[in-house]
Order: C-alpha cells, then structure tokens, then sequence
C-alpha cells in the first residue's frame, strides 16, 4: 500500500505540506471541497479491505445509487482516519460531521444541515423538513441538490443525540429501496455500538494491525531516530497490535527512553496509555457499569491464578436467566449484576462456550481497573500487595506500587508488566505463556467470591445451570461477612439454577442458609423451602406476607418474586397481575437486561391462568429480549412456552421447531424444566395427531417421581394429560396409579383447577353412569376456579362421551359451549375437535365446515382419513376416537371406495388437496389440540 502522513486518533491529522485541497472547518463539522487532490493523503496501515469498500460505496454514490458503509472499531483502531482518507480520496463534495459536543435533541442533524445549506435560512427549512413528514432524506434531497456525488461522513454515531440516530436510520432504511441518490453515507460507530437494520448495507469492523503494519505505524511516530530494537520490540509486543494505543505509549516518551539510555515506564502501556484511549468510552457509561467492568478484570486476573478464567482474559459472568420461572428472586436479584447483560448486549462484553464472557478487546478490562472509582483502584493495588488480606473492598492504606517504588514483597515489576501484557494479548502472543503474578493469588475472600458470582452468573445466564449453582453457593459462602446483600442475592440466584435444573436438595441447599437473609426475602426463602417439603400451612404463612408486600416501593426486582410468591400459592390471578406490573415497571425503568425475566414470569402467569393467546405474546416479546441479550437458558424456556401454545392452537410444524429449539439447550445445559415443558407439548401434538401411544410413552417419563424423572414442579400439573392419554392408548392401570397419586397431591389445595381436573381423570377412568356422575362433578368444580379454557376441554370431554353412547340430544349443549370457549381463546386445533364432535351429532357447528372435501364423505370418516393421512395405525386412530380398529377398517374401506382411491398410501395426497382448496377458499384446517398446559413457578 502506498504510505501517507499517519492520521490516527490521538496522533492528529497532518496534511503533508503540497495539499491543495481546501478545507474549511466550522464548529464540529469540516467539509471538504474542491477537486484538486495532494499527491499524498493520510496514511493508513493494514485498512486494504475497508479501503475497497470505500471504494465500492463511491462508486455507488457516482453512479447514482447511494447506499450505507458502516465502519465499527474499538477506541485508538483508526474510524477517524478511515473518514478522512474516504473525504481525501472522494472525487466529488465530501462532509466529515463529528457529534456536536451539546447533545440536545435534534442537535447533529442541526449541526449536519448548517454545514450542507447555503444559508441559514436553508437549514432550518431543511431541518423542519426532516423533522416533519418528510424526514432527514427529503432534508438532505433538498440541501444536496447538485448533479454531482455527495459523500457524507458520519462519525461517532453512538454519540450523536438519540433524535438524530432515529432519523438517520430512517432516512437510511427509506433510501435503501431507491436507487436514484447519489449521495453515500460512510457511518463510523464505536463496536459496542448497535446499528439499524439498513437494506444493502455494509459494515466493515476494524480490528489490530499485523506486525508489519504496526513496525509501519512505529516508525512513521519515531521519524527523527527509530527506536532502540529492545524498546521497539516491547512497545509493539505490549500494544499488541493496536494503533491508538501504540500512538499513546510512543507520544509519552522521550527521546533517551526511545533511544534506551533510559528504562522505560513498566509496563510500557499503562494505566495513563489506556486512560488516554479508554477514558472517553468509560466516562460515558454508568457508575454501575464502569464498576462492573473492573469485577470482571478483577475476575479475569484472579482466573489466571487458577480461578478459571482463560489466558485472554476470559471470565465466567452474566446475569440470571436460567430458565425457568424460578420463583426465586433470582430474577429479581437486588445486586448489581443486572448491568451485566447490558454490557453484553452492548458488545462491551462476548459470552462464550459454556456461558463464560470475556473482553473481546482486553485492553478495555485493564482500562475499566484503572478508570474505576477509588475503591476499585484499591481493589486492584491489592492484587499486588502482599498477603491482600485487608479485603478488596477497602483502600490499600498504602499508595500504589509504581515502578521506581515497588510494593515491599510484591512481584517482580516484570511480573506484573506480564501479567498486564497478557491480558491484552491473544493466545497468538508470547506474553500470553508468561506466568501470573504470585501476588494475584492472594486475593481476599470478597475477590474470591465476586469471581464466583460472575462464574455463577455466566451459566446461569447461558451455561449449565447445576455449575452455576454450585459457584453461586461458593460466591454466597464468601461473601457473606464482607458483602451480605451480594451473598443474599447469590443464594437466591443459586436457588433459580437449582429449580431450573430440577434438584430438590440443591434448592434446600440455597435457601437454607446463610443468616444474612432477611425481611421479605427471609420470608420467601422460609414458605418456599416449606412448600418444597410439603409444609404447606407454614409455606401458606410466610408466602403470603411476600405477596401482600408486593416488593415494595414498586422494585420491579421485588415484584417478580412477589408474584412468583402467589404461583406456589396457586393465585394465577394475582401472579398475572402483580407480573405484570414488574413489566411495566421494568419498561419505564429502561430495565433491558430485567426484560427477558419479566416476560418469562408473565407468559408462564398467563399459562396457569389458560389465557394462551397472552402467554404466547409475553413469550415471543421475551425471546427477542432474551436472545439481544445472551439470555439463551431464558431463551429456550421461551421457546417451551412457544411450544405448548402452539400445541394447544393445534400448530405441529410450530411445536417441533420451538420444542426442538428449546431441547437443543436445555440438553447440555441441564435445564430439566425447560425440557419437561418441550416434551409436555411434543406429546400433546401427537395426541393431536391420533398418536396416543407414542404421546403417552413420551408422558411417561414426565409423571415418573426421581431423578430420571421429569421436574419436580410440572410432575403433578403433566399427570391430567398424562391419564387422558393413557386411557386412549390403553394403559390404564398406569393411568389409574397416576390418577390415584394426583388425588393426593389435589386434597393440598395448591393448585385450585387440580379438584376439577381430578374428577375429569376419574371420569375417564370410571364406567357407565359412574362416568356421567364425574363428568358433572367436574363441570361443577370448574365453575369455581376460574379456568375458562380447562372447563372447556371437560366439556368437550362430557360431550365426546355423550355422543358415544347415542345421546346426541344431550352432547349438543356440552359441546356447543366448549366451541364457544375455543373460540374465544383463539385455541384453533381445540375448536376444531369440537366442531367435528357437534357435526358428528347432527347439530350445526357454528364454525367452517371442510368445504373442501368431498361432501358424501360423513365427518366421521373425514377425521379417519385425515388422522390416517398423518401417518396414525388402524390402533391409534381407534384409541383417538374411542372405536374398534374393525370399525375403523369398515369406515377406511368407505373412504377409500368413495375417493376411488386403493390404499392408504394415497391419502396424504387427497388431505393436501383439501387443504390446498381450503386455503383458496380462504379456511385453514388444523388438527385437534392436546392439554394446555400449566406451570408451578
């Protein structure tokens, strides 16, 4: 590549001396112009392929077809510099617009059209149009109104004003479907920074220098003597290839340091060179983040002492999410580990394999430990003082060690340059096999613990949920005579890994301990620990006070444990309403990270209660939090609720992909309940389907007590569906024992639809009148328990059996009310059994017959065809329907004979095209629909 004058961040820009180009800069904004081109512009180093996309997108804007380059890079990478070479080498107009130091609404794009009008008169017309209807494109249509290319430079996106942001991204995404704009934007953003979705846009990300292109950049900042071979080979091994931090250490010098007749500072880059190139980005994020970046190094250095982090400066962090609707206040964890997912969903931060997270870029961990607050600068003395026993929480009383007065006892300084460089090195690097310093290991307890807490949080939040448990008690242990409140919310978070992964004791075993539990929280620790050992007058006692305390002054944290609270109480009224309330204090609060926990409490509310549509709504929103935000334990407990809703509308193709997604997780993650969940709703989708053996061999396990059993929490709420199942497939002495076990666990009175759903089982199981007697029962004790969608399915159940036994007069009624019900809760594939049972007793169904298939077929032998056609035997149709499997041959025959038709084979075809002409009329065919489903906590 042919060198210009270097032009990095921090290092200014220096136009070489025969420059002809006028430049003209007003306020934050240069625009550059004019056609006569230096011989030489800024210099850049290893940027050939972000220069060929330059290149691309100016051709673009000469040819009349605009469009978007988004250049991302971490603080020093050169953005800057890549802008003013893209102005430098633009054939036509070019802009460089900086964000204005006053940030006010609307004050970039002020400051973009003062720059771009001719008067100002025009750029206030200009800005009220792209505040208007017309929008920041038509503004700048009506500014760059020349016949040649206009290229506008954009930098430092992330600090433009959030109205300026919204209507660049407008006007991006409104341009990228015409092709006639010749202007091109080339965008620069800090990495952390989240782009709109713009179509046809490209983004290129910059990254660190080979080592070619950074003894280039060297020598170009030593041009009076190169540097001594020692002292260059260690300011490019400590800058490990990255240019602004280079340029910072190199500036610091003089020129006998260069030349080797004296030391250099140790290390080289220190906390002045990371301040100098860091400082900007960290300033500007929240106390709470700046703190929570420097426990993260903090943890990262003591992993290299053996605590588990890796040698690039990977640390085991995150936020809760394990899954499952932990009642825990877990989610509702007081501590400052919320800002964590923040920080991921930022990019500050990557989550790695197995939940862990790490610096992409280390240099910012060792910046965030040297811009923390004073105690944290404490913190990280101490891990070069000797012994550090006085607890990082606390000021070393004595200053920092520096390299010309080392800490008495400490390492080496040369230890602890390594230990620095290889923070900031990839694995590539020689300073990545340098030892840590002894003195790290001597971390205090608080150290110690904060690094389990991270660890803990990283699985729980995306990892194995039995390992979080395990740190999390660990970080518990530690913490609890220094940092109480964090050993508090470690002990909760532990309870939710346990919960998720279906382990009794293990969630005894957090909740109870530690005497630093108190207040509500101790009170939701006691009832839940009561209810878990089915001591439920006590559990009733103390769960109670948390509900009626309903977190306090509006702590949306506080709110969800409360309403978990009312789940194990069994009110799914209150849990919904009091869940819905911590969601919407978790928006107004800007809550990001809460989200995900929030809407997972709702949808599974929402579940318990039979509202499925609302369910189904919390669900997809808190997915999409979830995955923005790394949650994916919380992502695949989304997708099980996805999955049983979809069973209940009867959606197959929906219930494989969200169960299968939820499985592929939950798996190796060991998230029991999340796998529970996914099977419950595969199993409903082949009852569904006339699969009744396959869906109650699937059941079994589920209703099976132990540890190769499913949750503990779902076991007793699976056991209806798991009797009604059985009963078609014909096993019913398991359904009996099950019915028989579920009895028990209903006389507690945890759950109130559990008594009507009980006298449902018993009906089913019972013979002659005994049934009709039990059926009545059960329609009687739902209309006390506020469960619309459960009484609906008895009634469809009632009205099945009626009409079996040659009442049709009497189904209708049963019948017509469960459609009614269906309906309303949009449970299409439920609606559409009841259909097909109303049809079959010669009453009118209220719904869209199946005009498309052939009318001399009777209902009956169209659901025959239909369960065939998706693969079901002569036995599972006959135990689906409650026939014979002689009269499902007698009616199979018909079928066959009255579609002229030879076999079975060709029934999958002639269903399609039912559906096929069903969908032209405007219908939709869907199967019948398994159990709802329900949720403990």
């Amino acid at each position: 590549m042919h060198h210009h004058r270097a032009a990095f961040p921090g290092l200014g820009h220096c136009p070489d001396p025969g420059t002809f180009r006028r430049t003209v800069r007003l306020g934050n904004v240069t625009a550059v112009s004019g056609a006569t081109h230096p011989a030489d512009g800024p210099r850049l180093y290893d940027r050939a392929a972000e220069l060929s996309a330059v290149a691309r997108l100016s051709a673009r804007a000469a040819a009349g077809r605009g469009g978007v380059l988004f250049v991302t890079g971490n603080p020093g990478e050169g953005r800057t510099a890549l802008l003013r070479r893209a102005a430098h080498d633009f054939p036509g107009a070019a802009y460089r617009v900086a964000a204005p130091h006053h940030r006010g609404p609307w004050s970039a794009v002020r400051a973009l059209f003062a720059e771009l009008a001719p008067t100002p008169a025009a750029g206030r017309r200009a800005l009220r149009l792209a505040r208007g209807e017309g929008g920041l494109a038509r503004g700048v249509a009506a500014l760059a109104t020349g016949t040649e290319a206009v290229l506008l430079c954009v930098d430092d996106l992330h600090l433009w004003d959030a109205h300026s942001r919204a209507a660049l991204a407008a006007a991006w995404q409104e341009t990228g479907g015409r092709r006639q704009d010749r202007v091109g934007w080339l965008v620069s953003a800090a990495r952390h920074h989240r782009l709109p979705e713009v179509p046809g846009a490209e983004t290129v990300r910059l990254g660190r220098l080979t080592a070619s292109g950074a003894r280039a950049l060297l020598d170009d900042l030593c041009p009076v003597a190169a540097p001594a071979p020692p002292v260059g080979e260690r300011l490019l091994d400590e800058a490990a290839g990255h240019p602004g931090v280079l340029t910072a250490a190199v500036r610091r010098l003089t020129v006998p340091q260069l030349a080797g007749s004296l030391p250099l500072p140790r290390p080289a880059v220190d906390d002045t060179v990371l301040a100098e190139v860091y400082g900007g980005l960290l300033q500007r994020l929240p106390a709470a983040s700046r703190r929570l970046l420097a426990t993260v190094a903090v943890a990262a250095l003591a992993g290299r002492a053996g605590a588990g982090a890796d040698a690039a400066g990977t640390v085991a962090y995150g936020v809760g999410g394990g899954g499952g609707s932990a009642p825990a206040g877990a989610r509702g964890a007081r501590a400052s580990a919320e800002p964590l997912e923040g920080l991921v969903a930022d990019g500050l931060l990557r989550r790695r394999r197995g939940g862990a997270v790490g610096f992409d870029d280390p240099f910012l961990g060792r910046a965030a430990l040297a811009s923390a607050r004073q105690p944290w600068r404490g913190r990280t003395r101490a891990l070069h003082a000797p012994g550090a026993d006085r607890g990082i929480d606390r000021p070393a009383a004595a200053p920092a060690p520096s390299a010309d007065r080392p800490a008495p006892g400490s390492a080496p300084s040369a230890d602890r340059s390594a230990a620095g460089s290889a923070l900031a090195r990839s694995e590539d690097h020689r300073a990545d096999r340098l030892g840590p310093s002894a003195a790290v290991r001597a971390l205090s307890p608080v150290a110690r613990g904060r690094a389990q807490l991270v660890r803990g949080l990283a699985a729980l939040a995306g990892g194995p949920v039995m390992d979080a448990h395990e740190a999390l008690l660990q970080a518990a242990e530690l913490l609890r005579e220094r940092a109480p409140v964090e050993a508090s919310d470690a002990r909760f978070l532990a309870m939710e890994a346990a919960w998720a992964g279906g382990d009794v004791e293990a969630c005894l075993a957090a909740l109870d301990g530690g005497a630093e539990v108190r207040g509500l929280e101790r009170d939701f620790a006691d009832g839940l620990s009561a209810a878990l050992t089915v001591r439920l007058d006590d559990a009733r006692t103390a769960l109670a006070r948390v509900v009626a305390g309903e977190g306090g002054a509006d702590d949306p944290r506080l709110l969800l444990r409360a309403g978990a609270a009312a789940l194990v109480l069994g009110d799914t009224a209150v849990a919904a309403r009091i869940h819905a309330r911590a969601l919407v204090r978790a928006r107004a609060e800007h809550r990001t990270a809460l989200l995900p926990h929030a809407l997972e409490q709702l949808a599974y509310a929402e579940l318990r209660a039979g509202r499925y549509g609302r369910a189904a709504l919390a669900a997809r929103e808190g997915l999409r939090t979830a995955e923005a935000t790394g949650q994916h334990n919380v992502a695949a407990h989304q997708h099980a609720v996805l999955a049983l809703v979809a069973s209940v509308k009867g959606d197959g193709s929906a219930v494989a992909e969200h169960a299968g997604r939820a499985l592929e997780t939950a798996g190796p993650h060991g998230l029991v309940q999340a796998a529970t969940l996914a099977e419950w709703a595969l199993a409903r989708a082949e009852r569904g389907r006339g699969l009744a053996a396959q869906a109650a061999a699937r059941l079994v396990p589920l209703v099976r007590p132990g540890p190769r059993g499913g949750h503990f929490a779902l076991r007793m709420l699976v056991v209806p569906c798991f009797v009604e199942t059985a009963v078609a497939a014909g096993r019913n002495a398991e359904a009996r024992d099950a019915a028989e076990e579920y009895a028990v666990w209903a006389a507690l009175g945890v759950d109130a639809a559990a008594q009507a759903q009980l006298a449902r089982c018993r009906a089913l199981l019972a013979e002659g009148e005994a049934s009709a007697y039990w059926f009545r029962e059960a329609v009687r004790r739902h209309d006390s328990c506020g469960n619309d969608f459960e009484r609906a399915r008895t009634l469809l159940a009632y009205g099945t059996w009626l009409r079996r036994r040659r009442r049709p007069g009497d189904a209708r009624g049963p019948l017509r009310d469960a459609l009614v019900t269906f309906e309303r809760a949009a449970a299409e594939g439920w609606a559409e059994h009841a259909r097909s049972e109303l049809r079959a007793t010669g009453g009118a169904s209220g719904g869209a017959k199946d005009s498309a298939a052939p009318p001399d077929l009777t209902p009956q032998q169209q659901r025959i065809a239909r369960l065939v056609a998706r693969g079901a035997t002569n036995q599972e149709v006959a135990d689906h329907l409650s026939l014979s499997p002689r009269t499902v041959d007698h009616h199979l025959r018909g079928v066959f004979a009255r579609l002229g038709i030879r076999s079975r084979v060709e029934l999958p075809g002639v269903v399609d095209g039912w559906d096929a002409g069903r969908r032209e009329a405007g219908g939709r065919h869907t199967v019948s629909g398994p159990v709802p489903p329900q949720r403990a906590v």
